[in-house]
């Protein structure tokens, strides 16, 4: 109970013991009064409360770090009578995303809507609501709310940027054996061939089986392999580092600027940030390039893509990356020879790790002699606030010949992608 409620309540027993034990008609009337204000400020809580509509609408249950959740809010009020101060809070697990509202009135049957554009700071999975609305009597006896217990999810993606100058390591091989696989990319290599469907394109007819057949026959491809990129991500969480941080409370920009991805966007300063937007960024850019790319990390469990290509691949390794945190106990160099059988000639791999451990070194090492070729992404857990240094790590990668790119706190992670971190520069 309220301090005020309860304060009224004493007061109203104080006055009703008074007056029965004396009589005196002043004291009836005291408490007649006071038992008049408190029914009235009762029943104006309960109208303010009652008849009135609440209703959110989420633009996109997509987002992205550096982009913008938009949400709109109409609070309405369904009686004739006006409604006096209402306030609107709202519970969602966001980070900084504050639509909370007090609306001072709001006439008979009027609404009231409201717009909240959310810069999105932190990738996850998180929940818009529920809602409370708020109100009471205008000299603060009662407090009454009403809860509305609907929620909804929305999923922020990692930041992408940029990252043209990334090289991968070239393969042994300028061709392999195809991949017995099903795809709707046209390769160079042709599997068999089926009767036609609607959505087929005329490029792919066998006029040679159609000819003979008298109906139409399309061939299907297979997918090459010798273009499969693999992301290997550590989410071993004995080398991963963090700083503190916090959302802003409110925008230091206007929310225009926000409306842009910008490969300025400042990251969380987490290795597991900077580690997660590289695989994000190099998975755009190989799909983007027509390249089939997969993904593995272990937190906790083996999480596996497997290896395709187009915007649903993109989409899918995205959600996978919005939710992996370093929560793993796998060591990075039993992680590699676990799927060192795995990942065969005509694999490529792109390892990501803030591990200074020299054994994942040697990982690599025995999987280069398997005739897999990779590079490595060493997030500089130092900068963040790890107690390992990896500049021995950094040296040990180039004297096994792996071509090696660092991500530190603050550096752009365009630019630090763009080029090869060199022991001693």
């Amino acid at each position: 109970m309220r301090r005020n409620s309860l304060v009224a309540l004493v007061v109203w027993v104080i006055s009703l013991v008074a007056a029965l034990s004396t009589g005196r008609d002043l004291l009836f009337n005291t408490l007649y009064l006071i038992s008049i204000v408190l029914v009235a400020s009762f029943a104006w809580a309960w109208l303010n409360i009652n008849r009135v509509g609440l209703s959110r609408y989420t633009r996109a249950r997509r987002s992205q770090v550096g982009r913008l959740a938009e949400e709109q809010f109409e609070l309405t009020n369904r009686s004739r009578l006006p409604k006096l101060w209402l306030e609107v809070r709202d519970h969602s697990t966001l980070p900084g995303h504050y639509p909370s509202r007090v609306v001072a009135s709001l006439g008979g049957r009027k609404k009231y809507a409201w717009y909240v554009r959310t810069p999105c700071y932190r990738r996850g999975r998180y929940l818009l609501g529920p809602l409370t609305v708020r109100s009471g009597d205008p000299l603060g006896i009662f407090e009454l709310s009403r809860t509305l217990p609907q929620t909804n999810t929305i999923l922020v993606y990692p930041a992408t940027v940029d990252v043209h100058g990334f090289r991968l390591p070239e393969g042994q091989m300028p061709g392999g054996e195809a991949a017995r696989t099903r795809t709707h990319y046209l390769t160079t290599n042709v599997s068999t061939v089926r009767d036609y469907v609607p959505g087929d394109s005329f490029n792919r007819i066998h006029w040679r089986s159609t000819a003979r057949r008298g109906e139409l026959i399309v061939k299907e491809f297979e997918l090459d392999p010798t273009s499969d990129v693999w992301l290997l991500l550590d989410l071993e969480a004995l080398w991963h580092a963090a700083m503190p941080w916090q959302a802003p409370e409110e925008l230091d920009r206007p929310a225009v600027l926000w409306s842009e991805r910008t490969t300025r966007f400042e990251l969380i300063p987490a290795t597991i940030e900077y580690a997660v937007t590289a695989a994000a960024s190099l998975a755009r850019r190989y799909l983007v390039e027509r390249r089939a790319v997969g993904l593995i990390a272990y937190p906790g469990h083996r999480e596996i893509i497997q290896p395709d290509r187009g915007e649903r691949q993109l989409n899918k390794i995205l959600e996978t990356l919005a939710v992996l945190q370093p929560t793993g106990t796998l060591a990075f160099d039993r992680f590699l020879a676990a799927e060192s059988s795995f990942l065969g000639r005509t694999s490529t791999i792109v390892a990501i790790t803030p591990s200074t451990d020299s054994a994942w070194v040697a990982g690599m090492r025995e999987i280069g002699r398997r005739g897999a070729r990779g590079a490595a992404i060493l997030v500089a857990a130092d900068s963040f606030g790890g107690a390992s240094r990896h500049e021995r790590t950094l040296a040990e990668l180039w004297a096994n010949n792996i071509p090696t790119y660092v991500l530190r706190r603050g550096l752009a992670i365009g630019d630090a992608l763009s080029q090869y971190a060199r022991p001693g520069e």
